[in-house]
């Protein structure tokens, strides 16, 4: 039976103080209220994280003030990378750091074919339960469901992060996976469909300021409740899409934090904010979603 890590993960963006430098101090208040807010755990150093840009010591250190911060909660360590050796590395690191789980993404730039990808998990998995995390936005390659499940049956390998953005996919994983095996959404958009076929849950960028709202669908999904769970999503759905097509990830989430209070930060180039009309675009979404909106950090969405 795969270790139970919550059906709701935020993909934790990473705070940077003015001189660019990581903002450990903040980067634990921000898992402190996203725990408050409805989420069962984090992941550090993922997409939203700005992983690309953080160097390896840099997120070790995000794992230990986190695991620190929210003791008895899931940290995931994201440590993927196109270089199997080294993500290996990282990820031994990690879990000598405290990681519960790690998140690899599908080799990006140099496209595995499926074999290097099974190799490449099957390493990773040997250094701590793994969540694979399949998206060809971002890697230009998709790794197939027969490579999923095939990576299904390797006792290191918790599940899978799924936003191929393909349902027919994703069903076909759920129908032939093992018992033990997870199923998170890797689109915020796609939670409750993914949920429909057979999925456990989703790794959550719109958690950061609609966490509650966010479980409160997931258990409205599992308890039967459909036409609660069908409600939240279409409520949420402008505020995923702004935070999604606004600017690529993670600089429309950053950005409306900041605006919303939290001290959230800088980004590290090639990132930079959204532009003042985007922002406020972005704004106006969040405050047309009412009571959906769940973070708070002292000022108030109005």
């Amino acid at each position: 039976m795969a270790k139970e890590i919550g059906r709701l993960l935020t993909a934790m963006l990473t705070p940077f103080k003015a001189d660019g430098s990581v903002d450990y101090e903040n980067a634990e208040k921000l898992a402190v209220l996203l725990i408050a807010d409805g989420s069962d755990g984090v992941v550090v150093s993922g997409t939203t994280g700005e992983s690309p840009a953080l160097s390896d010591d840099e997120k070790i250190e995000l794992v230990k003030a986190i695991k620190k911060a929210i003791p008895g909660k899931t940290v995931v360590a994201g440590t993927g990378s196109n270089d199997t050796h080294h993500s290996v590395k990282l990820s031994e690191r990690a879990m000598k750091a405290g990681a519960d789980a790690l998140l690899a993404v599908v080799p990006y730039y140099n496209k595995p074919p499926q074999e290097g990808m099974y190799q490449h998990f099957k390493a990773i998995s040997e250094a701590g339960p793994t969540i694979m995390y399949n998206i060809q936005g971002r890697t230009a390659v998709n790794m197939t469901a027969a490579t999923t499940l095939r990576c299904a049956q390797l006792p290191g390998i918790l599940g899978v992060k799924e936003a191929s953005g393909d349902l027919d996919q994703i069903g076909f994983v759920c129908a032939g996976k093992p018992d033990g095996f997870r199923v998170w959404s890797g689109d915020d958009s796609w939670t409750l469909p993914v949920l429909a076929v057979g999925g456990h849950g989703v790794i959550c960028v719109v958690s950061h300021i609609a966490g509650r709202s966010m479980k409160k669908m997931i258990d409205a999904h599992t308890k039967g409740d459909n036409e609660l769970a069908r409600k939240i999503h279409l409520g949420l759905l402008p505020v995923i899409k702004a935070l999604m097509t606004t600017a690529a990830n993670p600089v429309p989430i950053k950005s409306a934090l900041n605006a919303l209070g939290f001290p959230a930060g800088t980004f590290r180039l090639p990132l930079v904010p959204l532009a003042k009309d985007q922002l406020e675009t972005v704004m106006q979404t969040i405050r047309e979603a009412g009571d959906l909106i769940t973070f708070k950090a002292g000022v108030k969405v109005a």
